[in-house]
């Protein structure tokens, strides 16, 4: 049983996917969440912000908990791509990234404290899951720096074919960038591609 703060953090997640982070009050979270009104700020003295973040950590988690729990890099692929691919059809295709979101709407000029401390959140999960993915590649048999490029092509691909599926509201990119990438690793981590990598 969640706690209503536990609530409160997987609603501003949830709602921050489909909405972006600018139209997410607090407000907003506690109809979502069905958390006691005036429970917001006890729980999150920080306000607004604190709220963004901690909803930024629990996305972060979240997926890095799907790449720990895979067995390979194929899988880890598949199962992010199939996630969101259920995700956007199940919100007509409003369901991104919120870590994406907070992301492109962090940058409020006049509120520059706050928006650094959600920037770097963001920062820190798009780290944890490149870190996951360049280890997961290591340990299917490539060497650490093809690793790690190759972890940040399947990163910010997969983020580019979220953003690009919601806007084409078509799920074609996602099905290409997924078999695109899938090829690709599958070549560098293949025992004849092993052999030819230099170490």
């Amino acid at each position: 049983m969640t706690s209503p703060r536990e609530r409160m953090v997987i609603s501003a997640a949830l709602l921050i996917r489909e909405r972006g982070a600018h139209p997410t009050a607090i407000a907003d979270v506690l109809a979502h969440s069905g958390a006691p009104r005036g429970s917001a700020y006890h729980y999150f003295p920080g306000g607004r912000t604190q709220l963004l973040c901690e909803a930024v950590d629990y996305a972060g988690e979240f997926i890095a908990d799907r790449l720990a729990q895979a067995s390979t890099t194929v899988e880890a692929l598949d199962g992010l791509f199939d996630g969101y691919r259920k995700q956007l059809r199940d919100s007509d295709f409003r369901a991104g990234c919120p870590v994406v979101a907070v992301t492109v709407e962090a940058g409020d000029p006049d509120k520059p404290e706050q928006s650094a401390a959600v920037i770097e959140r963001a920062a820190a999960a798009f780290a944890r899951w490149h870190d996951l993915l360049a280890q997961r590649l290591i340990a299917d048999g490539l060497a650490q720096p093809a690793a790690t490029a190759l972890a940040m092509l399947v990163l910010t691909s997969f983020e580019g074919a979220i953003v690009v599926a919601r806007a084409s509201r078509d799920l074609a990119a996602l099905d290409l960038v997924q078999e695109q990438l899938r090829e690709l690793i599958r070549s560098h981590t293949s025992p004849a591609a092993r052999k030819r990598a230099p170490r």
